[in-house]
């Protein structure tokens, strides 16, 4: 069994890696090739937390696997992280633990990729300008994902704290300086967007985070940050103007993104009005972008067949490159 730290992770496998592994993700899920399972969880009132356990099996690369991801708010007192995570890789063929990984940083990397995997299939191929919602832990890969896919001049940050959006734009500038990107801190999201070709919005908030009537024509827009019924970043004009809405899986997000869940409720849009999956584009049996004036919308909520194929990828390399730790039990 491989034991693969975050270190190890990062010398073994890039944002590149990790945008190619979301595609070839949701190219299978489409095709049927994989069996993803509701997660399962668990509350666990007497520590005001909750355990969720994510499986999926992919038939493809004989792998199948499980993340466990922890929400435990009072962690932060013991000085440990509040959302630890771990996930456990299996072989297809004979159901044995072939390697446990930093769930963390998976969950990280891949949602980060999905995210430039949606943009680099839906966005303009000219896209110079960007605009990132919110700083949080999510964050980072978020950007990283936008300057892999896309030659951008300028990535302009917001976050409801100013002195955050700066703090974060200064540590991301010299991170990725090897892009020639400017990253700047903005005080006001709506003015950063009206010239923005390509919008990210990776928060928890039970509101808009921007006015869409300010998006541009041609414009791409990612919702990443909004996971439940309640929690809604994506305006709802977006979501009923857009040419184009395209989702990680159909099934997740109308089952649990409020970006799309109130509007449905309200009679602003049905289901007939969104056109599929991006595994769907991939395939060719659902279009992408047709004109350089449409407006595309990526919603994901994350689904375990992510998770599966980026670390059965990431187990390869390291075991191709001797890094991590092997033990047996």
């Amino acid at each position: 069994m491989l034991i693969l730290t975050k270190a190890d992770i990062k010398k073994v496998f890039t944002m590149k890696d990790a945008i190619q592994a979301d595609k070839d993700a949701l190219r299978m899920y489409a095709q049927g090739k994989s069996v993803v399972p509701l997660r399962v969880n668990i509350d666990i009132p007497k520590e005001q937390g909750q355990s969720l356990f994510m499986p999926a099996y992919v038939e493809e690369l004989d792998a199948t696997g499980i993340k466990i991801v922890s929400v435990f708010p009072k962690n932060i007192e013991l000085g440990k992280p509040s959302v630890p995570a771990q996930m456990i890789l299996m072989d297809g063929k004979t159901g044995e633990v072939c390697a446990i990984m930093d769930g963390t940083y998976l969950t990280q990397l891949r949602t980060g990729a999905v995210q430039g995997a949606a943009t680099d299939i839906l966005a303009r191929e000219d896209a110079k300008i960007a605009v990132l919602f919110g700083t949080g832990g999510q964050a980072g890969t978020q950007l990283e994902a936008m300057l892999n896919v896309r030659d951008l001049e300028e990535v302009r940050v917001f976050d409801i704290n100013f002195e955050r959006a700066k703090q974060f734009a200064a540590e991301m500038q010299q991170a990725f300086t090897h892009f020639d990107t400017r990253i700047i801190a903005v005080e006001d999201g709506n003015e950063a967007i009206k010239d923005a070709d390509i919008i990210t919005a990776v928060t928890t908030s039970r509101r808009p985070v921007f006015d869409g009537k300010l998006v541009k024509k041609g414009a791409h827009v990612n919702g990443v940050g909004a996971y439940t019924p309640e929690m809604q970043e994506l305006p709802e004009t977006l979501v009923q103007q857009a040419d184009k809405v395209i989702f990680d899986t159909k099934e997740g997000v109308l089952a649990e993104a409020g970006d799309f869940i109130i509007p449905m409720q309200k009679g602003i849009v049905s289901e007939g009005d969104f056109d599929g999956d991006l595994g769907q584009v991939i395939l060719g049996e659902v279009k992408g972008r047709e004109t350089e004036q449409e407006i595309t919308l990526f919603k994901t909520v994350g689904t375990a067949v992510l998770d599966v194929v980026t670390a059965h990828q990431i187990y390869k390399k390291a075991l191709e490159l001797n890094v991590g730790q092997i033990v047996e039990i």
